[in-house]
């Protein structure tokens, strides 16, 4: 990823200059032969207009409803890290508190010798 070369997680896009490279970065990668453009962290708008601008599919993952397909990482859309969620994340569970009560039950019976059984041991 190269969210490090632009500041961190922050929208890009929202100068009109960004936005205008943005779009042209798009038709550059559209001309060069790429297969789609994943635009992230875009405003709403910019991601319509390229959209619109290109043959190939948009992906978005924070650019609004206007991408071809919307994306999210996996662990974001689980619930799994609640270190820092990005504003167009919307979680569909909140798995980490239920992965974190299986690891421990897992560390105690494995540490208690309740796991494993003979049930769950071949013969």
């Amino acid at each position: 990823q190269s969210v490090h070369q632009y500041g961190g997680y922050k929208v890009q896009g929202k100068a009109t200059d960004q936005a205008e490279a943005l779009l042209n970065d798009a038709r550059a990668l559209e001309a060069a032969g790429a297969f789609a453009v994943v635009l992230e962290a875009v405003p709403a708008k910019l991601a319509k207009t390229i959209t619109q601008a290109l043959a190939i599919p948009t992906i978005g993952i924070g650019a609004g409803p206007a991408c071809d397909g919307q994306v999210l990482v996996l662990y974001d859309l689980l619930g799994l890290f609640d270190e820092f969620v990005p504003k167009f994340v919307k979680p569909y569970a909140h798995l980490r508190a239920d992965a974190l009560q299986a690891l421990r039950r897992f560390r105690e019976e494995v540490e208690q010798g309740k796991f494993p059984t003979d049930s769950e041991s071949y013969h």
